[in-house]
Parts: structure tokens; C-alpha cells; sequence
């Protein structure tokens, strides 16, 4: 069997609904890897795991498949807008991708001396201030054209910009201030960008008071002209003010569906802006026991909103609430003032409202019963492998140590660690393997070993099973340190040896001391737990290897010279005109570099070569 039998399609397909919606399938790394739209959730996700698939793309993803979530809609209609607004955001590699639109816009306003304002949309991430997301890229040029009116702060390239030496027509038409060519003090430009990000921010009250206090310091100060600037600026931005007013955001709306079942809980959150809908989010709190509801709801909206507006660029000017919660009022005078525009609460809701607190009550159901389905799908597998390593106590924690390098050059071991619930990612661990012989993956096993279980004392940290990537060489080697070791409970050796081919399904178990061998059949639960710890302990490795790689990889030849800091280096590359130079330099060339001495000079020529 391939290694999509990694995820449990068979209980995931018990719970699924029967409504239209939008799908998500994620691998092994939690990477959306496809969106697909359904009239039928559960008809079209049953497609994928026939027997008879005949497409090989197709294929090939089921066997990439490790979860998948789901969001119901009303109709194909909103979930062919959602798959699209999904497919834009995660870039997933088994969908047809576009070339436009390929992620959600946001304005941006620079970290210059002089910042820009603009758009900015995937990419490389610049340094600066984001404000949105904006529902679509005619939103940002729409913002932006708007923003040119109430705020003289240059958009245009920081090229163009560099290269001014007078004023361009952005500047006659009083649209920008003309930073570039000093028409502006850097003081004023920056009070102006400030104003901008109040603005982005929603508190337009703010920006006017502050610029009626410049406006009369500036009469006051007799600069009328510069006074008259400011009124205009009042002005326009009042005017602005009332067009929104008039407009409205009926469609600016969050609706929060709620679910419990027992102890557990589920809050769905549907987006909402323009009439679409954005996209939507789970969240399972952990809750106390006897918690009610409407506290469970109250929380969410508390740490969910109060103090973030800010940060995530807007809060929506409603929220609607599945019921309604205690001291409503004051929340949303708090939430007001965060933004600087009403925030309403809303609980008893009808039409539209309704149908859309509706659909997210639906997917908070959805959710939870998939999340538990999972969790008992894991609690199924433990209990099997349970079974056949016939343990006296159920296994309750699963650790997996794996070893990664390249030529026995930076090498790294994973710690990866399970429970009856699936990965803890908390205690995952990495370790940087260091002074043993490059490539001996005995001693480097050793090494990660000790630092895991050397000064361990706590029992409940300590556990049932310790899982070891390779063969007997592997597992002998971990044998030899417990056996010296004094921990508050001895956990069970298993060496996990690949098939003669490395196909996934032919896995041989070791178990320590007999170096019995056990193959268990492809169709075998145990044998999937197994093969996920396992995968997952050697991705981990990777990453950190890959990374460690990396760092290396950038690292001058230099640093590592006793006596070269930061600034000898600086300086001997610019004076030398970079490393290759430096390399090639003798020791008297050396020695003129400023700050370095003969002897520190033939000290820096050894090393270079070796010597």
C-alpha cells in the first residue's frame, strides 16, 4: 500500500458532509498541496480514494495526502468565489495556477528615509508596514488613488525617485511633496506618513484633530500658506469621512459559528468583505471543565480582537455573534475606540446575517467531528502497536531519534515525539551533533541520546517507547546507553529498518535485546503509526540539516581567523575589493589594510592558505 494509507480516508469519510463547500488537502509538512470546490463534499472526496483512479496526477496527490479540511457554503456559487480566494492564497502545486492575482494585495508604506506608499502583493517580503488584506488588487488602486488626494507622500519607484533632480507633475498637481529634491523637511515628510498609517488604521478622527492642531500652530506661527495646505487636507479627509458614512460596510462582517460537543469546542470564523466570503479559520480553545458556553464565546471575541485591530490593519465593522454574551456594550465601545469607527455586536440576527451565522455553525460542527475522528483514528493505532508489543501499560508517549548530514558535514539529529492525540510539536527537539568523526552515525546517535536522556528526572517525560532510525548497528548502539543510564522508567527499543528497495510498507521492526524482526503487513495500523513517527523524525532531521547547511554555506572563510571581527573584515574587503582579493593578497599587501598588523597579516595568510 502506498503511503497515502498514512491518512485514515475511511474515518475521515464516516464524518464528512454532504453539502457543497470547499475542500483543502494538506501533506506531510501541514502544505496545502490542493483546494477543490464539491456539490457534494463527501460524493467528491470518495473519488479520490478508488480503486480504479485512473489519472496519474491524481494519484499522485492521494498519495501525498496526510489531512484534510473542509468549508461548507450555501451555494457552488460561493464555493467557486472561496476555492478561488483559496487557491490564490496558499499557491497549492496540483491546481491550475494563474499568473495575475496570485495572492491577496496590501498597501505598504516603506521603511526609508522618504517612505513610499503602494501596493504590494506575494513576492519578496519588503521591510515596512503592511495595512489589509485588501478583497481585490482594484481595492488597493482605489485606496491609493485616495490616498494621493489626503496625503502628499511619494508612490512612485525608489529608481525614478533616486534619480530626480527636479520636481515632477506629481508635484505640481500638490500630490506628492517632492521629498526627492528636498522640497520637504525630513520632520514634515515623516508627521504626513504618520498621518497615512493613522488613516490605514481607521482613525480618521485622530488624523483631523491632529491636523487642526498643525493648521493653528501653523496661523499662529503666521505661515498662512502652510496653514491653508492643512485646511485643504481637513477638508478633503471630512469629505471623504462622509462618503463612507453614506456608502456603507454592510458587507465588512465577521460571523462566528459555535459548536460543543462534551468538553470540546469549536469556533468557526468566516470572513466577510464586499459580499464574499474571504476565507475562514477553526479554533479549538482549551477549556476548564463546566465552562459555559457563552464564556467559551465572550473569551474568543476578547483575545481575538481587543488589542489586534491595529496590527492585522482593520477589525470589521460587525461581528456576528452565535448568542449573545455578557457586557456586549462595553466591548464594543472598546473595539470602537481601537479603530476609531463603530463596531457593532450583533446576536439576534436575520436574513442574510442568518444564513451566513448558519453556514458557520455548520463548519464549527464540521470541524470538530473531523478533529475527533482524527484523534481517534491515532488512539486506534496506539492501541495496536500496543498489541503487538504486548506492553503491560498502555503506550502513552512515542519519541523517535533520527540522524541527518551530508558527508558527515553539519549533522544534525531529530527528536521527534508522539501521543495518543498525534505529534507533540512542543517537545520536538534538535540537536547539533559536534565533537565526534564526521559521519560516524553510531556516536552521533550516542549523542543525541545523551543529551535527551542524560539529566532527565521527570517520569512523565520520559517515554513508553524510543523508536531508532536504522538497523541493528543503530539500535546496539542505543541499547549499550540505556544500559548505563538510571531513568525513572526503562521505555521499550524498537529499531525501524527499511526494505531491501526503501518502499514505503516494507519497514522490518528490531526489538532490543532478542533482535527479533518483525514485518507487519502493509493494511497494518501499527505499521502506519510507525511510518509517520518516523517520516516526521526524519523531515525534522532535514529541515535542521538543510538549515544548518545553509548558515554554513554563507559564512565568510574569514570569521573564523582569531583576531578578524566585524570591522577588520569590512575593512580588508573594501580595501582589498573583496574576498577573492583578500585571498590572493600577500602578507605585505595584507598589511597595509588598515588596523591589521604584519604578525596579524601572516597569521590571516596561513590560515587562507592553509599553512
Amino acid at each position: 500500500m502506498s503511503e497515502s494509507s498514512l491518512f485514515d480516508y475511511q474515518a475521515y469519510l464516516k464524518v464528512t458532509t454532504e453539502k457543497s463547500g470547499v475542500y483543502r488537502m494538506y501533506d506531510e509538512h501541514s502544505t496545502v498541496i490542493y483546494v477543490g470546490k464539491a456539490k457534494n463534499l463527501k460524493k467528491r472526496l470518495s473519488s479520490y480514494f478508488r480503486k480504479d483512479v485512473g489519472s496519474t496526477k491524481t494519484r499522485a496527490l492521494v498519495a501525498q495526502i496526510r489531512a484534510i479540511d473542509v468549508t461548507v457554503t450555501h451555494t457552488e456559487g460561493e464555493a467557486l468565489i472561496l476555492e478561488n480566494n483559496y487557491i490564490k492564497k496558499y499557491q497549492p502545486k496540483y491546481n491550475i495556477l494563474l499568473r495575475d492575482d496570485k495572492s491577496y494585495p496590501y498597501i505598504l508604506i516603506t521603511d526609508h528615509r522618504h517612505p513610499k506608499l503602494g501596493a504590494h502583493r506575494g513576492g519578496k517580503k519588503i521591510k515596512g508596514d503592511y495595512f489589509g488584506p485588501f478583497p481585490s488588487a482594484g481595492a488597493v488602486w482605489e485606496s491609493l488613488r485616495l490616498m494621493q488626494r489626503l496625503f502628499p507622500i511619494r508612490q512612485c519607484e525608489d529608481s525614478y525617485y533616486r534619480a530626480r533632480s527636479r520636481p515632477c507633475l506629481q508635484y505640481q498637481l500638490k500630490r506628492c511633496s517632492a521629498p526627492c529634491v528636498g522640497k520637504i523637511s525630513d520632520q514634515d515628510y515623516n508627521e504626513q506618513v504618520s498621518l497615512a498609517k493613522l488613516f490605514l488604521r481607521g482613525k480618521n478622527d485622530q488624523v483631523i484633530n491632529n491636523l487642526v492642531s498643525k493648521m493653528e500652530q501653523a496661523s499662529e506661527q503666521l505661515e498662512f500658506e502652510k496653514a491653508a495646505n492643512f485646511r485643504d487636507q481637513i477638508a478633503t479627509l471630512r469629505k471623504v469621512q462622509q462618503q463612507q458614512f453614506v456608502s456603507g460596510m454592510a458587507g465588512e462582517m465577521d460571523v462566528l459559528g459555535f459548536y460543543r460537543l462534551n468538553n470540546q469546542a469549536c469556533i468557526h470564523q468566516l470572513f466577510i468583505r464586499d459580499q464574499k466570503i474571504l476565507g475562514s479559520k477553526s479554533y479549538f480553545p482549551s477549556i476548564p471543565a463546566d465552562t459555559e458556553d457563552v464564556d467559551i464565546v465572550q473569551a474568543f471575541i476578547t483575545q481575538n480582537y481587543l488589542g489586534q485591530g491595529v496590527e492585522q490593519g482593520r477589525l470589521p465593522r460587525e461581528v456576528v455573534l452565535p448568542m449573545a454574551i455578557k457586557g456586549k456594550e462595553q466591548l464594543q465601545t472598546l473595539l470602537s475606540e481601537q479603530v476609531d469607527y463603530e463596531v457593532k455586536l450583533l446576536s439576534n440576527v436575520r436574513t442574510e446575517r442568518k444564513k451566513y451565522l448558519a453556514l458557520a455553525t455548520t463548519n464549527a460542527e464540521t470541524a470538530l467531528r473531523v478533529k475527533n475522528s482524527h484523534k481517534e483514528s491515532m488512539q486506534a493505532r496506539f492501541a495496536q502497536l500496543n498489541t503487538l508489543f504486548e506492553l503491560p501499560t498502555p503506550i502513552e508517549r512515542i519519541e523517535c531519534f533520527d540522524i541527518s548530514h551530508t558527508m558527515g558535514q553539519q549533522t544534525i539529529a531529530s527528536c521527534v515525539v508522539f501521543n495518543t492525540e498525534g505529534p507533540m510539536k512542543s517537545d520536538y527537539r534538535r540537536y547539533n551533533v559536534h565533537g565526534i568523526t564526521p559521519g560516524d552515525d553510531y556516536a552521533a546517535m550516542s549523542f543525541a541520546l545523551n543529551k535527551r536522556y542524560g539529566k532527565l528526572t521527570a517520569e512523565d517525560k520520559c517515554p513508553d517507547v524510543v523508536f531508532i532510525d536504522g538497523g541493528k548497528g543503530q539500535l546496539g548502539r542505543a541499547e549499550q546507553f540505556f544500559a548505563d543510564l538510571d531513568l525513572p522508567k526503562t521505555p521499550l527499543l524498537v529499531g525501524v529498518a527499511k526494505g531491501e528497495s526503501r518502499k514505503p510498507g516494507l519497514e522490518t521492526l528490531i526489538m532490543a535485546g532478542s533482535h527479533q524482526l518483525i514485518s507487519l503487513e502493509p493494511t497494518s495500523s501499527a505499521l502506519h503509526l510507525v511510518q509517520h513517527i518516523r517520516d516526521e523524525s526524519h523531515r525534522f532531521a532535514i529541515a535542521g540539516h538543510r538549515a544548518k547547511r545553509a548558515k554554513v554555506s554563507k559564512k565568510s572563510s574569514l570569521e573564523d581567523i582569531p583576531g578578524i571581527g566585524p570591522k577588520r573584515r569590512q575593512a580588508m574587503l573594501k580595501y582589498l575589493g573583496g574576498l577573492q582579493e583578500v585571498k590572493k593578497a600577500s602578507v605585505e599587501e595584507l598589511a597595509k589594510v588598515p588596523g591589521v598588523s604584519t604578525e596579524l597579516a601572516k597569521n590571516i595568510f596561513a590560515s587562507l592558505h592553509d599553512n
